[in-house]
């Protein structure tokens, strides 16, 4: 039987760094109420005159290659996630071979939000297990600080997003690595956590230049009772799937690395799962929600730190915009 394991993991995230005091000075906001409602003391934000999506995404590649004694030219497919490409048209999967000096092999990319990476990690465990593909660059990666609106206006949302990156690199492995991956949807509650514009379903004279440019255009839309109160659900139920579906307990788990949505999420599914302090890993205090990034970011940081250990059981979980939600259960 032919299994995938995770090889390597990296991550980058830009240089400037936005605190909670520096928002107080553009919206009406404090350190306390930031943190009291999200656990975020500061996040990092893309310098235009050095950063994309596809070059974070490139710098986190080359990380978790060096980790995986590998090189570019061993890569043979990419799956990116994003819900922040550097252009509308083409995907971000491309303009990232470009960046890492490949030519031919295929990209594929996914926008399933902040469960992005879970899905497009499964689908790569899915190509190695059939043989189709050796060595398959996973990526999560974001750009949402160019979106927001700093403002008072704006404030429930630009206090929690960020920009950054994180790659995995997959292989066949003889043992299990990825044991399994388990995904949901649930459409009906797409616009309680959305971007409508631009899209594309509104005639032209909808979306005129001058309608392009005001920020409500790319304002992201976000019902926060109904996220909190379907995440926690959600979250307890596809962690619980994925224990079920390999006969194991919540005991067993080494690390649980959640989406890093809002710490109060994570602290409550830590507390109804009895997992202790050492369980759990979370670094949205220092990185805000990178939505598909934020995982793979998690990860490689609690992998540098020496929180996972060859054979540790790690589960990731997350839920966001679709609603969309999702877990892997993984053997180190």
């Amino acid at each position: 039987m032919r299994y995938s394991k995770i090889v390597g993991i990296g991550h980058h995230v830009p240089e400037t760094v936005i605190t909670n005091q520096y928002l107080t000075t553009v919206m009406d906001t404090t350190d306390e109420w930031i943190q009291e409602r999200t656990g975020i003391k500061e996040r990092r934000y893309m310098d235009p005159a050095k950063d994309t999506v596809a070059n974070m995404a490139a710098k986190a590649t080359r990380l978790a290659l060096q980790r995986a004694n590998l090189t570019e030219k061993d890569i043979d497919f990419i799956v990116f996630a994003t819900i922040t490409p550097d252009y509308f048209f083409p995907g971000s999967g491309v303009l990232l071979q470009r960046e890492l000096g490949l030519e031919s092999i295929g990209a594929l990319d996914i926008r399933n939000a902040c469960s992005g990476f879970i899905y497009a990690l499964s689908v790569a465990d899915q190509f190695i297990k059939s043989g189709m593909y050796k060595t398959i660059l996973v990526i999560g990666a974001e750009i949402q600080s160019t979106a927001i609106e700093l403002s008072t206006k704006g404030r429930n949302t630009a206090v929690i997003f960020a920009d950054g990156a994180g790659a995995a690199i997959l292989q066949p492995n003889e043992k299990p690595g990825i044991l399994s991956t388990h995904l949901h949807s649930d459409g009906r509650f797409a616009e309680e956590l959305y971007v409508r514009d631009p899209g594309s379903s509104r005639p032209r004279e909808e979306r005129q230049p001058e309608q392009i440019l005001d920020t409500t255009h790319f304002k992201v839309v976000m019902n926060g009772s109904q996220v909190f109160k379907h995440a926690v659900v959600r979250f307890l139920e596809v962690i619980n799937e994925a224990l079920e579906a390999n006969g194991m307990k919540k005991e067993e788990i080494n690390l649980l690395v959640p989406h890093q949505a809002n710490l109060r999420i994570s602290q409550f599914v830590q507390e109804k799962l009895a997992l202790r302090d050492d369980q759990v890993y979370n670094n949205i205090m220092r990185y805000g929600n990178t939505t598909a990034a934020s995982i793979p970011i998690a990860l490689s940081e609690a992998w540098a730190e020496g929180r996972i250990k060859e054979n540790d059981v790690i589960c990731l979980a997350a839920f966001g915009s679709g609603f969309t939600w999702a877990s892997a259960l993984i053997r180190w």
